[in-house]
């Protein structure tokens, strides 16, 4: 069952309470209905928390909430001065950092409520397991989740803010790209079940190394209390390495016998999906599932296990499990009127999350050919050029057929192709989606498969809508 999300209500006492700042002004045992980060979509009582960026300061925009409707304002100290001039009737506080003010607002509210707290961290598959567990929570409970990638230090608050007495289960994503954000999200939302999907080399500009990233994932279980669940892939081997850091009650899920959550006869069925016997615990039930690829199997069992943790029982997660649709832009499966097939996996990329889409593109093509269109991997540091060079022998490695890149990597993705005998008139550069095209219309035939995929800012996307106008949809 999904639920409305609610408006928070303070008095700002609370405020006081929750963030240990200091009264300047106002009523403080009056009520702030609501908080906004937004200066643009305040509603009238609302308390403005005006957040510094490295090209924008929210401070700049006090009267402008004021003159929205805002009844109270979070002031950072250093920028005191720009709040002289306002109404005195406003309700005024001032904190070291309104940054971490909103996160303290935020536990503070969570704290109010006895919903149960899942929290998925991880290289990859965050968003889709989170969409798997509320399909099958919201067959007996009623949940709330995370909107699109609310998973930093602003998202995550302004979530646990739209929790109410309503609801049984609140679903968050927490997404990393430095040191340390994995502990302060855990300590926010203190989560009453831990979820680390995998581990991988991503975000390494800011966590420099995959041992950076396991120890910054790991945060979770090193900062959830111990009274939690932690949700452990133990085919993950650096999960499994540091599984010693977590000392209360788990739940292991993989594709390894001894796992409390596996998946056991899988059935690959193509485009359409697979199907496997799902065993959770002794309970061994037949499932379809219509997402494609290994990864999203170990996606389904996260969310298994996840579910199994918030006492569902097995026959219930089946039945979600089937029920549950693939996400746009997350292998999303797409057969083009002339026969061909796109795979349009564009949301993100990493080197993981590159190489599963890979070996997914080598099972479903099966005998016919295949096209990969690929944009940079983001935020992979001093390890860039490595990493796709890595991504070119792959595709090599895997059969595919033709390679269009674009990016400022593109030459090293192309350099590890044809170090591994790719001929190098099957490799393109490309700056426009009808590049592409244009050499496409004249070749692609019945059968062929294309897989897209690149990291969000380099705006994959639009090549699939092209590619979709111009040769039409059959089903997807």
């Amino acid at each position: 069952m999904k639920s409305q999300q609610s408006t928070p209500i303070f008095q700002g006492q609370e405020i006081l309470t929750a963030t240990g700042g200091i009264p300047v002004q106002g009523n403080l045992a009056g009520h702030l209905r609501g908080i906004s980060t937004d200066s643009r979509q305040i509603t009238p009582g609302s308390l403005f928390i005006p957040l510094k960026g490295e090209r924008y300061d929210g401070h700049d925009f006090l009267a402008a909430a004021v003159r929205g409707g805002a009844a109270g304002l979070l002031v950072q100290k250093d920028s005191e001065t720009k709040r002289l001039s306002l109404d005195k009737d406003i309700t005024i506080i001032l904190v070291d950092d309104t940054l971490r003010a909103l996160g303290d607002i935020a536990h503070y509210w969570r704290k109010k409520f006895t919903a149960s707290v899942v929290a998925i961290t991880g290289s990859s598959g965050k968003t889709t397991t989170k969409e798997m567990i509320a399909v099958i929570a919201e067959l007996t409970k009623n949940v709330i989740k995370a909107p699109g990638n609310f998973n930093n230090l602003v998202g995550v608050p302004i979530t646990l803010l739209t929790l109410s007495g309503q609801h049984d289960v609140m679903i968050l994503e927490m997404g990393t790209n430095r040191p340390g954000e994995i502990e302060r999200l855990t300590r926010i939302a203190e989560p009453d079940i831990g979820l680390i999907t995998n581990i991988g080399p991503a975000h390494l500009e800011g966590l420099k190394s995959l041992d950076g990233v396991r120890e910054e994932k790991c945060d979770l279980f090193r900062n959830m209390a111990t009274s939690g669940i932690a949700i452990m892939n133990m085919d993950d081997d650096s999960i499994r390495t540091s599984a010693h850091i977590w000392r209360g009650k788990r739940i292991t899920f993989g594709l390894s016998e001894d796992a409390d959550v596996a998946a056991e006869n899988i059935r690959k069925e193509g485009g359409r999906g697979g199907s496997f016997t799902l065993r959770t615990g002794g309970i061994r039930q037949e499932l379809h599932l219509s997402v494609t690829g290994e990864h999203n199997i170990y996606n389904a069992l996260a969310a298994a296990a996840s579910s199994w943790a918030l006492g569902i029982e097995p026959p219930i997660i089946c039945q979600g499990l089937t029920a549950f649709t693939p996400l746009s832009g997350r292998m999303e499966i797409c057969q083009l009127k002339n026969g061909a097939f796109i795979i349009n996996d564009t949301y993100n990329a990493n080197p993981a999350s590159v190489r599963e889409a890979l070996k997914t593109l080598n099972d479903l093509r099966g005998n016919h050919r295949s096209t990969v269109i690929l944009g940079d991997m983001l935020e992979l540091g001093d390890r860039a050029y490595e990493m796709h060079e890595g991504i070119g022998s792959l595709m090599a490695d895997t059969g595919v057929g033709t390679i269009f890149l674009r990016g400022r990597f593109s030459r090293a993705t192309a350099a590890g192709a044809l170090k591994r005998k790719m001929p190098g008139n099957r490799i393109f550069f490309f700056e426009t989606p009808e590049e592409v095209i244009s050499h496409l219309k004249p070749t692609l035939q019945e059968g062929d498969w294309i897989l897209v995929k690149g990291s969000r800012m380099m705006k994959m996307e639009e090549i699939v809508r092209i590619m979709v106008k111009t040769f039409g949809v059959d089903t997807v």
